[in-house]
């Protein structure tokens, strides 16, 4: 039994477990960016002139007159006639504003090391390594491939190519050799930017050889540059077509790049996106529609101000990188954040140092981080003062309503608005979420489309689903950061995104995200997966998002991935493989409740076939669970390919407690 000083923290977590909506702090209200309800009306009323609330966040070199060309359909145009540069708008103006000795990035190596780049240190080596690339042969244009890992060399690679007008290609660090040649190849990219290696949990990892593999699968000749990382830990021999950054920005140290004028429509970069079947897609971004709505949804939702320091603890090499560690950030002229290393190491504590550190006072990060943080216990972020803490956020996937409590309670202390995002690769920012100084946070709901953003929930006739009911999510309306087609593939485009529920002969178009959601009576969408991430149990379409979030809700549970099995009676089954918070046994007991929650949660059901306890659950290298293969362990079929994962070895270890468990 607790004693009595355990009553208060006791009395608190009911509290918290029974608390569906929680109002934003009036400190915080007080202070933020956007404050005013009306916004929402404002937007609505004046769309699409509204955007120009975005726009005036930049600076432009030819002012737009026009702020939506909606003729050709679905192949929108935003400021269509404006021109201006990123880069510019990224570094130079924040020095003619006077901010030249402010920080622009900090950055921490994961041994220990840190680096503090001003907005004229940054101004300095993005204009030499833009003069570099120019020699090089880079014109406008031309797409600069950039295969590296959390240094700060990717940012200043990504704005001295918007500098010189040539757009970028990232490819996350963590993929393979192939998969860097296949988009190479894609974009016809004649110049990669990588590195030596980085460091992983303690190792130096040689990221150069692996590179080179990959540049013997692109058909044409690349001129490449590397970024020495490890120095005297990894030797690294350049060859024909080498070129070392650290000489290329000293030969033109001093130099000026004057910035590019393009148009707001000419491509700023191109992302492939990953986990689809065939060519990856090529995801295309523009320079004004783009930087305007990463810009004005910083501004707006993470409500960054130029004094902060900001962390979103995310990959560059991910869109959420992109928009919100470099160009919404340095559009707005913050301060913000780079860890090269992953959250438990040297202890499970780096995050929490790190804030605590440098005073972070916007943090942003993944729902798959925050459960380890929940399984990890309260006594790491115990250790240190986040009291610079002023907000918080979510991204990548929807949280369940427990890991939202423990985020709010563990990390903001019950002072900091949690922002929920919903959005994709394709959307270039933030869709769907609560503007952190004006709307209710519903713990497990993303919340309303943001002012100027107009999305529903539908059934499979386009028809609005009623309060309550699951649906399809839909954007009805065209916004300024969308994608603006797929690389060299307007068919795809239009067939991925548009063919479900438009009506080209009514000249109605409405973008389908593929994900499942419903709505509340208040307007806030619950977003519960992609559309394919359902099980047909008995004719039942069950989200696997719904039951996982039921699961996590039962104490002693850290993370759950649910999938379908083949069952002879109900076609598909329920097999939910689970992860313990530490303290707690994946016993019978935890297994009955597990079971009780989900019915109590969604329905009979709903319940799972088989409840798998396990240490760990297979990850890709960007924290998303493989769920084929828990299928494929599921359904007792071969083992599907297993090497993008970052823990391989953890899938026989759960196939064998399966067949163990069978047997019995």
């Amino acid at each position: 039994m607790a004693d009595d000083s355990d009553a208060p923290e006791v009395e608190l977590e009911a509290r918290l477990a029974e608390q569906d909506s929680f109002e934003p702090p009036a400190a915080f209200v007080e202070q933020a960016n956007v404050s005013d309800p009306g916004i929402y009306e404002e937007f609505e009323e004046n769309w699409p002139e509204c955007w120009e609330r975005a726009a005036d966040l930049l600076d432009w070199e030819q002012e737009y007159s026009e702020i939506l060309d909606d003729s050709e359909a679905p192949f929108y145009e935003w400021f269509g006639d404006g021109t201006l540069n990123a880069s510019y708008n990224c570094i130079d103006r924040h020095i003619e504003n006077g901010r030249k000795n402010q920080a622009a990035i900090r950055w921490e190596g994961e041994p220990g090391e840190t680096r503090t780049y001003t907005y004229q240190d940054l101004y300095r080596e993005v204009n030499a390594f833009a003069a570099a690339l120019r020699e090089l042969g880079v014109g406008e244009d031309d797409v600069v491939t950039l295969y590296m890992p959390m240094v700060p060399e990717l940012p200043i690679a990504m704005l001295a190519c918007a500098r010189i007008g040539a757009p970028h290609s990232v490819v996350f660090a963590g993929f393979s050799a192939d998969a860097l040649a296949t988009r190479m190849n894609a974009a016809d990219s004649e110049y990669l930017v990588t590195c030596d290696g980085y460091y992983r949990r303690g190792d130096a990892l040689n990221h150069k050889e692996k590179a080179d593999r990959g540049l013997r699968g692109v058909d044409h000749d690349v001129e490449t540059v590397v970024v020495d990382r490890l120095g005297d830990e990894l030797k690294h021999f350049l060859g024909q077509h080498h070129h070392d950054y650290a000489d290329l920005v000293a030969a033109h140290e001093g130099e000026e790049v004057e910035p590019v004028e393009r148009s707001a429509e000419d491509m700023l970069f191109l992302m492939y996106t990953s986990g689809t079947t065939g060519q990856p897609k090529g995801v295309k971004h523009t320079t004004g529609g783009y930087l305007a709505y990463a810009a004005w949804t910083s501004h707006a939702v993470l409500d960054v101000k130029p004094e902060d320091t900001y962390w979103c603890a995310a990959d560059i090499g991910w869109i959420t990188g992109h928009s919100y560690i470099v160009y919404g950030p340095l559009a707005l002229g913050t301060t913000t954040m780079m860890y090269e290393g992953t959250p438990d190491y040297p202890d499970r504590d780096r995050m929490w140092d790190l804030v605590d550190k440098y005073k972070v006072d916007v943090f942003y990060t993944a729902p798959t981080a925050i459960r380890a943080f929940m399984k990890w216990g309260t006594k790491y972020p115990e250790r240190h003062d986040l009291s610079s803490l002023r907000l918080l956020g979510t991204v990548g996937e929807p949280i369940n309503p427990r890991a939202w409590k423990w985020y709010y309670k563990h990390i903001g202390d019950e002072s900091c608005p949690v922002v929920d995002t919903w959005w994709q690769t394709e959307t270039g920012g933030m869709m769907i979420t609560t503007l952190p100084g004006i709307g209710d946070m519903k713990p497990g709901s993303a919340g309303p489309p943001l002012p100027g953003i107009s999305a529903d929930v539908v059934d499979a006739t386009g028809d609005p689903v009623e309060a309550g009911q699951a649906g399809y999510l839909v954007v009805n309306k065209p916004w300024p950061g969308m994608l603006r087609t797929l690389y060299r593939n307007d068919d795809r485009f239009i067939s991925e995104y548009w063919q479900e529920y438009s009506d080209p002969d009514a000249d109605e178009w409405v973008y389908f995200p593929e994900d499942g959601a419903k709505i509340d009576e208040d307007g806030y969408i619950t977003v519960l997966g992609r559309v394919d991430d359902v099980i047909n149990v008995s004719g039942h379409r069950l989200g696997t998002m719904e039951i996982e979030s039921a699961i996590v809700g039962v104490p002693g549970v850290a993370e759950a991935a649910v999938v379908g099995g083949h069952h002879e009676v109900k076609g598909e089954a329920v097999y939910a493989y689970v992860i313990t918070e530490d303290g707690y046994e994946g016993d019978e007991s935890l297994r009955e409740k597990i079971i009780d929650g989900v019915d109590e949660a969604i329905g009979p059901i709903a319940k799972p076939e088989q409840v798998i306890f396990t240490p760990e659950l297979p990850k890709t290298r960007s924290g998303k669970i493989m769920r084929r293969l828990l299928e494929d362990i599921a359904n007792d079929e071969e083992l599907g390919d297993t090497s993008t994962l970052r823990n391989p070895e953890v899938v026989e270890d759960i196939a064998e407690k399966v067949r163990g468990e069978s047997e019995e």
